[in-house]
C-alpha cells in the first residue's frame, strides 16, 4: 500500500461507518462532481477500502495517490482521471 503525506485535496468526503457497497457508491457520486486532475480525499474506517478503492480506480481510470493513517480512520486520495 502506498502511504502519502501532504496531499492537498480539492474535496473531502466522509464515508466513515459506511460498508460495502455504499462507500463505493458515495465515492462515485463525489468523483463525478470533480474536474479532471482534482483530488478527492475519502475518510473511511472500512478495512476493505484498502482493496476496494485502488481496484475501483484501476477500473474507472482514476489515479489512486495513496492513503494516510489517522487514529480512528484512513484518508484515501484519488485524482480524477480524464474519462
Amino acid at each position: 500500500m502506498k502511504f502519502v503525506e501532504n496531499v492537498k485535496p480539492d474535496v473531502t468526503t466522509d464515508i466513515v461507518y459506511m460498508m460495502c457497497p455504499m462507500h463505493l457508491l458515495k465515492l462515485e457520486e463525489q468523483i463525478k462532481e470533480l474536474d479532471p486532475g482534482q483530488i478527492l480525499e475519502i475518510m473511511t474506517d472500512y478495512d476493505g477500502a484498502f482493496e476496494d478503492i485502488p481496484a475501483w480506480c484501476r477500473k474507472t481510470g482514476n489515479e489512486f495517490l495513496g492513503v494516510q493513517e489517522s487514529p480512528d480512520f484512513f484518508k484515501f486520495y484519488i485524482k480524477k482521471g480524464t474519462r
